[in-house]
Parts: structure tokens; C-alpha cells; sequence
């Protein structure tokens, strides 16, 4: 099993560079979600990479924690407001995914799926290239139920809806299809750098 660094650790700088326009800084770390927490037994739980309908391939908890690990350390900003500094996460990146599975990406389209029925849309553009990954430890601890463990999507470059809870399986889509919060008005893409907050922005 292999680690190596996941590119995108942004050099310390003034507060205020750091922070995306209508955001603020909390050293909390707000738990914000549309329903209760889905209980997930391990034993049970498998994470699926599909095209359309069709199943690229399956892992269980077990092969999915042995292939190689991926690390992150940076900025986090919710759509809400609340920008969190100097996170630190540890999980497998997406490229990692691809390349166990021994396929390309079908489509440049996908959509995040969790255990409670969430799905958002994220380009594949912004999962590859070491600019992603799926998430399994917070902080050096694996990630609590709260804040979408066992394992949530990490797109750190977005607004921290991206970053789907309690995550399933990635789809590849033959469109954008928007998923929950984009059919109810949030923004398609979600750079907090261009405030992508909703629809229009």
C-alpha cells in the first residue's frame, strides 16, 4: 500500500486572501445535512463506480481501504458561509479509483451518490488530476458519522456540498444532471472564488 502528498495545499497567507468573497472564518466545523445520518455497517458497506446503470466495478470496505492513500491539508468554504482553514483529510483519490478498476472515464460527467439517497453533480474534470478524493479519515481519525463517514466525497475546490456525505458510488452521466440541491436552485459548478451559490451566480 502506497501514500503519496494530494496537490493543492495553498501557501500561508493574510486571512483575508484565503477567504472567498461572503465567506467567514470558524474554528468550528458546522454539521449541516437534510436528514438523519443513514446507519452504515461496515461489513455491509461497498462502494460502486458506474456507467449509467452499468457497474464498473465493486469494492467492499476491506478492498477499498487497500489501495493506495492519499493525503490533503487546506481551506474548506460551505456554500452557507463558514470557511474552515487548515483541514486535513486522508482517504483514496479518484485516480487511485480509476486506475484499480483498469477503466478511463466514460463520460465527462458524474454524479455523487450517498447511503441516505443525496447526489450531486461534479464534473470528472474536478475529480481527476489528484484534485479529489474519497474521504475516510478527518484530522488523523476516521471521519465521524456526522461529517459523513465512513466515507464522504472530498472536492476541496468547490463548495462543501460537492463533497457528498456518506458516499455510495460514483456514476458517470451522459449530461450534467443536477442533483439534489442543483434541482433546487444551488449553483450547477459551486466555485466559491466566483460566490457560485445559486442558480445565475
Amino acid at each position: 500500500m502506497s501514500t503519496r502528498g494530494f496537490t493543492g495545499r495553498r501557501p500561508p497567507e493574510a486571512t483575508r486572501e484565503r477567504l472567498p468573497p461572503g465567506q467567514y472564518l470558524t474554528a468550528d466545523f458546522p454539521v449541516l445535512q437534510i436528514g438523519p445520518n443513514p446507519r452504515i455497517d461496515l461489513d455491509a458497506w461497498r462502494f460502486t463506480l458506474r456507467a449509467g446503470s452499468r457497474p464498473l466495478k465493486i469494492w467492499t470496505w476491506d478492498e477499498f481501504n487497500a489501495l493506495p492513500r492519499t493525503r490533503w491539508g487546506g481551506d474548506i468554504h460551505c456554500v452557507t458561509k463558514w470557511s474552515k482553514f487548515d483541514t486535513a483529510w486522508e482517504g483514496v483519490g479518484i485516480d487511485d479509483l480509476l486506475a484499480d478498476a483498469g477503466v478511463a472515464a466514460p463520460t465527462a460527467f458524474a454524479l455523487a451518490e450517498g447511503y441516505d439517497d443525496y447526489t450531486t453533480n461534479v464534473p470528472f474534470a474536478d475529480l481527476t488530476g489528484d484534485r479529489a478524493m474519497v474521504a475516510t479519515h478527518y484530522d488523523g481519525a476516521p471521519i465521524e458519522p456526522d461529517h459523513g463517514g465512513p466515507a464522504r466525497l472530498l472536492v476541496p475546490h468547490l463548495y462543501f456540498w460537492k463533497s457528498a456525505k456518506w458516499l455510495k458510488g460514483l456514476r458517470f452521466t451522459q449530461k450534467d444532471e443536477g442533483g439534489f440541491w442543483e434541482m433546487r436552485g444551488y449553483h450547477m459548478y459551486g466555485d466559491p472564488w466566483r460566490e457560485q451559490r445559486f442558480t445565475g451566480d
